[in-house]
């Protein structure tokens, strides 16, 4: 299954549903011009985890760009680019000493932009114009 939603646990501090999503994303810490290939693990109106191969500060702005299939947006694929700010990062031992991606980084989304499909190939550092816009969203169906 590409998506469900994650049961909420005692301790939960979130306010909007997560949702299991594996998709590829790609990440770019702001100022920097090297991306780095990731996949989530949940997605949520306003935030997503992902794991990395490298450590990430806290308050560190990131621009994760990744594309929503059919099965999410009941329709065509849809680019989207958030602009989005490292909340929680954590080192997975375990998972580090078998050689896979160690480092789980939970990030709120601050914006969003959906690209078109001429964006894709252009540098998207600096939130360039397009479609921009601030606040929640949410995945269709759920």
């Amino acid at each position: 299954m590409l998506f469900a939603q994650e049961p909420a646990s005692e301790n939960e501090k979130r306010i909007a549903r997560r949702f299991a999503m594996k998709l590829s994303a790609s990440v770019r810490v702001s100022g920097g011009a090297r991306e780095i290939a990731t996949e989530t693990e949940n997605v949520s109106a306003r935030g997503l985890f992902f794991y990395v191969d490298r450590w990430m500060e806290e308050g560190a702005r990131l621009e994760v760009t990744m594309t929503f299939p059919p099965q999410v947006t009941l329709t065509d694929p849809v680019r989207v680019r958030f602009l989005a700010r490292v909340v929680r990062v954590f080192s997975d031992e375990p998972a580090s000493r078998l050689g896979v991606a160690a480092v789980g980084v939970a990030a709120v989304i601050e914006e969003y932009e959906f690209l078109r499909s001429s964006d894709a190939g252009q540098d998207s550092s600096g939130m360039q114009p397009g479609w921009r816009i601030s606040g929640q969203w949410s995945v269709v169906g759920g």
